[in-house]
């Protein structure tokens, strides 16, 4: 439930970023900054919703800490 509720975030986010960008960023300027942001997001729900983000965290942990 809490990656799908990520990944609609993320998907308003895509959405309606002009709406976003001009009121709570510096407008224009950041219209692709909070596109970005928004599908990252979903792709942050996709990894959830599929369980996999345990395997990724895994991964960075094994080249962080050299395991």
């Amino acid at each position: 439930m809490c990656g799908l509720a990520i990944l609609i975030a993320g998907g308003l986010t895509v959405i309606f970023y002009r709406q976003i960008a001009e009121n709570l960023a510096n407008g224009v300027s950041s219209y692709d900054r909070v596109k970005l942001f928004g599908v990252i997001g979903c792709v942050i729900g996709l990894l959830i919703m599929a369980n996999l983000h345990t395997l990724v965290l895994s991964l960075l942990t094994d080249l962080i800490f050299r395991r």
